[in-house]
């Protein structure tokens, strides 16, 4: 059995101070994936610069204190890799792999986007490059025996069930149509062919949700989004066993605007 988490942290120094570090000495899982860690290694709280029993690999942004990701994995990556090929965005702190007995586990920070701005034709350029390699991932790891989990924040809820407010966000960055067909390629058995293993797992359940604005009573009401994803080969999402959202029990309790997404794989 193996067990991966992923969370946006939403700045890792902050999340420190708001018990991260005291959530993550007593986590069970055995690869942990961040997003929007903001941080480069030297920049790390005392207690996260040194991590016994864990291996880290970091990968921030070229723009200082912007996205960044890093997976911590108990057992040691045979192989490790930082961006996806990608001229533009090898150096934005989005993506980072690593290659495990028989599995590569990546961790993605997609970006959220802004309707009507740079921001947002920044994400159709990151979509499209991203797309081609899944499916060019996925082939390589069919080749080599290998199952993948590519997992993080997507920004992007696919359906309905995947957000409370869905009528009054149509419009909205992360539940545009364009948006939802471009997860349904990834996730298209004749596209790029990968399974959402959280939905599998609970197909007829609102949510469960795992970011909720800091704004109004978001959390308090669970009106949030479902934009944490596992993203696996189909071989994969079949060894899932279960799947839980780390829900804070109350407002205060919070380290993140997002909660941690947990799924127990049996390989």
């Amino acid at each position: 059995m193996i067990v991966v988490t992923t969370v946006n942290v939403n700045g890792i120094r902050a999340a420190a101070k708001k018990g991260f570090a005291q959530w993550l000495s007593t986590t069970k899982a055995d690869v942990l994936c961040l997003q929007e860690v903001r941080a480069e290694a030297d920049q790390l709280p005392p207690e996260l610069s040194h991590l016994p029993g864990w291996h880290a690999i970091w990968a921030p942004a070229a723009a200082k204190g912007r996205a960044g990701v890093a997976i911590l994995s108990r057992a040691e990556p045979a192989r490790t890799q930082i961006g996806f090929g990608s001229e533009e965005f090898d150096n934005s702190g989005r993506y980072v792999e690593i290659d495990l007995p028989g599995l590569t586990v990546a961790s993605l920070y997609l970006p959220s986007g802004e309707v009507g701005t740079e921001r947002q034709e920044e994400k159709e350029r990151f979509m499209a490059e991203f797309l081609l390699h899944l499916t060019a991932l996925r082939t390589r790891a069919a080749a080599d025996g290998r199952e993948v989990l590519v997992c993080g924040d997507w920004n992007i809820a696919h359906q309905q069930a995947d957000l409370k407010n869905w009528k009054s966000n149509q419009k909205s960055a992360g539940f545009l149509p364009e948006e939802r067909a471009w997860l349904t390629q990834v996730l298209d058995p004749a596209g790029a062919g990968y399974v959402d293993t959280v939905r599998r797992l609970h197909p007829d359940q609102e949510g469960p949700y795992s970011w909720w604005s800091y704004r109004g009573r978001a959390f308090d009401n669970d009106a949030g989004w479902r934009i944490d994803l596992h993203c696996t080969t189909a071989g994969l999402a079949e060894k899932a066993q279960w799947a839980k959202v780390e829900r804070a029990a109350t407002h205060p309790e919070r380290w993140s605007d997002h909660a941690p997404v947990t799924v127990a794989y049996d390989i």
